[in-house]
C-alpha cells in the first residue's frame, strides 16, 4: 500500500503506476488513486491506516498533489518546487483534473 506518512514516497508510488494488490495482475495505481479520490474513499487507498486517517485533510492534500504529478499532459504537471510548496502548505492545492483524460476506458 502507498506510504501515507511520507508524501514523497506516496507520490513516487503513484508514479510507479502499478500496485500489487494481492491478486496476480495488480492494479494500475493511478486509476485506483483517481477512483478513491473521486469517490472520497481514501480510507481504502491507505488500507484503513489509522495514522493516515487521523489527518484526512492532509491525506487528501497528498493525494491531490500526487494526482497533479501524474497528469497525462506534461504541461499540467507542477514543477518540483511547486510540489514542495504545495506539500508544505505555502501554496494552496487546487482540485486536480482527471490525470488521464485522453485514455480510452474499456469495460
Amino acid at each position: 500500500m502507498p506510504n501515507p506518512q511520507n508524501p514523497v514516497l506516496m507520490i513516487i508510488e503513484i508514479l510507479g503506476f502499478r500496485y500489487q494488490s494481492g491478486d496476480e495482475y495488480g492494479v494500475i495505481l493511478t486509476d485506483w488513486a483517481w477512483d478513491c479520490y473521486q469517490e472520497k474513499t481514501l480510507d481504502a487507498f491507505v488500507n484503513n491506516d489509522s495514522e493516515a486517517l487521523d489527518d484526512y485533510k492532509k491525506l487528501t492534500k497528498f493525494m491531490m498533489v500526487g494526482l497533479w504529478c501524474v497528469q497525462e499532459n506534461p504541461s499540467l504537471r507542477p514543477t518540483m518546487r511547486k510540489v514542495i510548496q504545495m506539500l508544505e502548505g505555502v501554496i494552496e492545492v487546487s482540485k486536480p483534473p482527471c490525470p488521464f483524460p485522453f485514455s480510452v476506458i474499456l469495460n
